[in-house]
């Protein structure tokens, strides 16, 4: 008899989940509150102008190819990108331009000369990078942390004598500090930290592992811009006979005889299914659809990530200067990350990203103008004065970008667009908005994210950025692999 699997959320993990099981032959059902899929990853269109309104940053490609090579599709049928010959280009308030190519060496070169640290230095840094990648990929990423069987695996026995490589019991800024002596270059590396909404002065210097992912395996442009994955997993998802139920909110995951059996849409409608997989935030999970359910509360209760307030700018000029990827740094790190993590609060020198999709996709902006995604990163939602604040960021983020591009950007903005922690929160259920559940400012935050199953309640399983493995893109879409081995075992 076909099984049945019913799948919480239409975001990246929730596709992804959907399109393994689909080819194993299960009878797929996916439920999505928004009118849309994608959670995170989707797309806003505003006068002429077409924005991706989440995740900007694609690395490991091959986690999509993974998923087209198992329905046997060409993957050029479907998806096409590009590997990016600058990452980054980073500015500092002193003038100082790095550009952060995909070459490691062609980067290490141009550090040294911007910085005058020793460019065999930076290229050690980065293939130390891979050696942790490659020592903590299987263990920590690919696999649960939470089953015996992991810690059996050659691998893991294999990775057990070099732990002592990850330096854990270092804060990543003091690994990067001692390793380059120079605050730029320190500043730089720290940055990565981000990339699961964590603190570079108190998260584990183990998450240098994170630059080998854009220097040696490199960073990607999906042609057609990042909303192009959603479409992609969506379109392939539906080609696989999975069902989708959007503007469908699940109201409950119903649980009888300490099994999941079905979930509940609205207040009558009952919908039975052999398995349950939430790719909704954990913390939503529980509190929203299993309220009478004993929760984790040392999970649930872990500090959260960084959320972002993004802005989304229309401007009606160009920036030859400006890459598809640009930061422009604080002049103290410290502070605004001390006010982001320790005070809950906004800096007032944020650090700036700057993603232009239309350098590489052009009919995202009209001719002659850009599509900019501007964001900085700020606290979860805890009842903040946001009204007062986003105008405030907003004023001191046109100064910093003007100042440093020497051109009035304010009077260039054609159409506005803004998303903060609260609307983030409403739109994803990511609960206070953080970006990615919680943060990593402790050696033991990974194992302190939720598992991929329920302990106490049989056939229920998690994916998505607010369970392990982690938050972004990869992690996501490893989470719903890492199901998939759960249900397949």
């Amino acid at each position: 008899m076909e099984k049945t699997a019913g799948i919480i959320g239409a975001g990246v993990a929730g596709l992804a989940a959907a399109i393994r099981l689909a080819v194993r032959g299960f009878k797929v059902t996916v439920f999505e509150a928004n009118s849309y899929p994608g959670g995170k990853l989707s797309s806003i269109e505003q006068d002429g102008y077409r924005f991706d309104a989440g995740p900007s940053l694609f690395t490991m490609p091959f986690l999509v190819d993974e998923l087209l090579n198992l329905t046997g599709k060409n993957t050029t049928d479907y998806f096409a990108y590009t590997r990016l010959p600058v990452i980054c280009k980073y500015y500092f308030e002193d003038g100082t331009q790095i550009n952060g190519y995909a070459d490691a060496r062609k980067f290490a070169v141009e550090v040294q000369q911007k910085t005058g640290v020793a460019a065999e230095k930076v290229y050690r840094h980065l293939q130390k990078s891979e050696q942790l990648y490659r020592l903590t990929s299987k263990v920590f990423l690919e696999n649960s942390l939470h089953k015996i069987q992991t810690y059996l695996l050659p691998e893991t026995l294999k990775a057990i004598p070099q732990l002592y490589k990850l330096n854990m019991f270092s804060s990543m800024n003091n690994a990067n500090k001692r390793n380059f002596k120079n605050n730029k270059v320190t500043q730089l590396f720290n940055r990565f930290a981000t990339y699961n909404g964590s603190n570079p002065y108190r998260a584990p210097a183990t998450l240098n592992i994170i630059p080998h992912l854009e220097h040696n395996i490199g960073a990607y442009f999906p042609l057609g811009g990042m909303h192009s994955i959603t479409q992609t997993l969506y379109r392939l998802a539906a080609e696989e006979g999975v069902q989708f139920c959007f503007n469908t909110p699940v109201t409950e995951i119903v649980v009888q005889n300490g099994k999941a059996v079905g979930i509940k849409t609205g207040e009558e409608n009952y919908h039975h299914f052999d398995m349950v997989i939430s790719n909704m935030d954990v913390w939503h999970t529980y509190y929203r659809l299993l309220p009478a359910q004993k929760k984790p509360m040392h999970i649930l209760n872990r500090p959260k990530s960084s959320s972002a307030l993004i802005f989304y700018w229309g401007i009606g000029a160009s920036f030859p200067q400006l890459d598809l990827h640009n930061i422009f740094f604080s002049n103290d790190y410290r502070k605004e990350f001390g006010h982001i993590f320790e005070l809950n609060s906004m800096y007032h020198d944020p650090t700036v990203y700057v993603n232009i999709s239309s350098k590489y996709h052009f009919s995202d902006a009209p001719p002659g103008c850009e599509n900019w995604f501007v964001m900085i990163n700020v606290p979860p939602d805890k009842g903040q004065n946001w009204q007062n604040w986003i105008p405030e960021a907003r004023n001191n983020i046109l100064k910093k970008l003007s100042r440093l591009l020497q051109t009035d950007v304010a009077a260039l903005i054609k159409t506005e667009a803004i998303l903060d922690p609260r609307s983030i929160e409403s739109r994803t259920a990511s609960h206070m908005g953080a970006l990615y559940g919680s943060n990593s400012n402790s050696i033991f935050s990974a194992f302190f994210r939720h598992a991929n199953f329920s302990s106490n309640i049989k056939n229920l399983y998690f994916c998505g950025g607010s369970v392990h493995p982690g938050g972004g893109i990869p992690l996501s879409l490893l989470s719903a692999k890492i199901v998939d081995h759960l249900i397949k075992n």
